[in-house]
């Protein structure tokens, strides 16, 4: 067989980060088709990644329609997620969709249910569950190395956000296109994080958020425009086998760009998961058994090879049915929006809402 041939719809930050420069890494996978409303965006795309003309698109529906295309990237804001997911499934094409996969549990819930019916591959990008360092994670604390879990502490920080930033009224600020704010933009990677590396679902959650700048410039700089979504959310969780859990997530971190860390407090040990600043690079320190318990020791782990994989790849290996089965699918995007869905709900009431 030949490779698979991508046709990725919208071209933004995320399509050039990760995406594009994935499927060009991956044997199997080849870029075939592009698509954007934005048309410098679509001629930069096209001129760097040798895209045929002709294979160039504004309207998504005329991509999903393309013969030549094998799978769909969806790499749109979040507020086009369901539409393109949608017609993507109409057509009977796997698909590749980022997070939060829809704007409210309704939406996600239909994607999911359409998707079974139909029978389709496919990969929600959780990306953080390809980090070599939570995979190891996830290994020792199923394998039972931590003993019983107690606390899981997750933090996600950025600074992008604060004042200081000059950030205009993107996308992300406004409800109508994001859903939600830091909650489902950093958030939704820190609640499927937790659960992927403890292996248990959410019971209830009760939550806090805030929004500290409350209007932005617009982009074409002809006023001022409200937001409408959180700009810090905190909240506690109750998950399976009685685990005590927290969660920061927050765009107004001062000094931090892509900061994540995880705390897995267990009767036989301790896992720390970080994301670090800068370098990108993640590590996994533990403290298990005696002396360390004692001396309060944590030591750094070095990560076995096995652990290192590519998050394009991982789409590749699911198409040819030989995925690892660590690969987020539609029904963890499920899971992950219902507990978004829980949090907002509880910020309003002050009351803890079940996960449902």
């Amino acid at each position: 067989m030949g490779k698979i041939r991508v046709g990725t719809v919208g071209l933004g930050f995320i399509a050039n980060g990760v995406h594009l420069p994935g499927i060009k890494r991956s044997p199997d996978l080849e870029l075939t088709a592009i698509c954007d409303i934005d048309s410098v965006a679509l001629d930069k795309v096209q001129k760097e990644y040798d895209v045929d003309e002709e294979h160039c698109f504004s309207d998504y529906h005329d991509l999903i329609s393309c013969d030549e295309v094998d799978v769909v990237d969806i790499c749109v804001p979040n507020d086009v997620h369901y539409p393109v997911a949608m017609y993507a499934i109409e057509k009977g094409k796997p698909y590749n969709l980022e997070k939060p996969i829809g704007l409210n549990k309704k939406e996600v819930d239909t994607l999911a249910l359409q998707t079974t019916e139909k029978k389709l591959l496919h990969m929600i990008c959780f990306s953080y569950r390809f980090k070599a360092a939570a995979r190891y994670a996830k290994d020792l604390v199923q394998s039972g190395t931590i003993g019983k879990i107690y606390h899981a502490n997750m933090q996600y920080f950025q600074a992008w956000g604060m004042p200081y930033q000059k950030t205009p009224l993107l996308w992300y600020f406004m409800k109508k296109h994001a859903g939600s704010g830091v909650l489902g933009d950093l958030g939704s990677h820190g609640i499927d994080l937790v659960r992927f590396i403890t292996g248990k679902n959410y019971i209830r959650v009760i939550g806090n958020q805030r929004t500290f700048v409350k209007e932005r410039q617009k982009m074409d700089n002809s006023e001022i425009g409200n937001v409408d979504v959180d700009d810090s959310t905190y909240f506690l969780a109750d998950m399976e086998d009685d685990i005590s859990a927290s969660f920061a997530f927050s765009r107004f971190a001062y000094g931090r760009e892509n900061y994540q860390r995880l705390e897995l407090y267990g009767s036989k040990g301790a896992l720390i998961y970080t994301l670090k600043d800068n370098s990108g690079e993640d590590e996994l320190e533990a403290c298990i058994g005696e002396p360390y318990a004692s001396t309060h020791a944590f030591t750094s782990l070095a990560i076995p090879q096995k652990y290192h994989v590519d998050q394009m790849q991982s789409l590749a290996d699911i198409l040819l049915i030989n995925g690892d089965g660590w690969s987020a699918d539609i029904y963890d995007g499920k899971e992950d929006q219902h507990v978004i869905d829980a949090v907002i709900k509880s910020s309003k009431t002050n009351k803890w809402v079940n996960v449902d």
